[in-house]
């Protein structure tokens, strides 16, 4: 990792980045707050470098450590990143690639939204407080995973819902789901159902001893 110190000075300097575009973009502002409580990870191996991202209604928070539940983490070598900016088909970047995907993807997808729309300059702050190469190397990061944002979302969620319930079998397929709370909904009406029958059961051997 680098100096904790330039590490810090460096997400301080982005977060004042970041914020300061929000501001020009009142829309956008009120997007994030529909993300607020959600916990972003973007873990850098190579140069290593971890930001969490926590937006809230007032503008994007950038922490270098966090402890609480992360909503969505992305990892990989900043390459991997940068490949994502230059992709033909960005959704197979990064489903195929080496880049690993791990929680939620929906809030991901609507933080992409809103800042792909945003007319950022991620390497500049990076790059005064962490140098030339590896300021450059963080902003590609950066840059591939929010600036490809502007593609077409919708093609990006339904790949990478498919992805996640068909490929990594993160989660089960919607109509799996759907088939699954069908059986339960019968389960419950024939457990009523013989309930009904043992409380007529029951009176009737009542009766019997009367």
């Amino acid at each position: 990792m680098p100096d904790p110190t330039l590490h810090t000075a460096a997400l301080a300097t982005l977060e004042t980045g970041i914020n300061r575009a929000l501001a020009l973009d009142q829309r956008s502002g009120e997007l994030l707050g529909s993300l607020e409580g959600c916990v972003f990870s973007l873990d850098c191996t190579t140069p290593p470098f971890q930001a969490f991202l926590l937006p809230t209604a007032e503008g994007i928070q950038l922490a270098g450590h966090w402890e609480g539940k992360v909503t969505t983490a992305v990892r990989g070598e900043a390459g991997d990143f940068a490949e994502l900016a230059t992709a033909s088909d960005p959704t197979a970047a990064l489903i195929n690639g080496n880049l690993t995907l791990e929680g939620d993807s929906g809030p991901l997808i609507e933080l992409q939204k809103i800042l792909a729309g945003l007319d950022l300059d991620w390497e500049a702050p990076l790059v005064d407080s962490l140098g030339d190469v590896a300021g450059h190397q963080l902003a590609e990061a950066f840059r591939g995973l929010f600036s490809y944002g502007r593609m077409a979302h919708a093609s990006l969620e339904r790949q990478l819902e498919e992805f996640i319930h068909e490929e990594a079998r993160l989660s089960p397929p919607r109509l799996e789901l759907e088939d699954f709370y069908r059986d339960v909904a019968a389960l419950a009406e024939r457990s009523e159902r013989v309930e009904a029958k043992l409380a007529r059961l029951r009176a009737r051997i009542e009766r019997l001893k009367a």
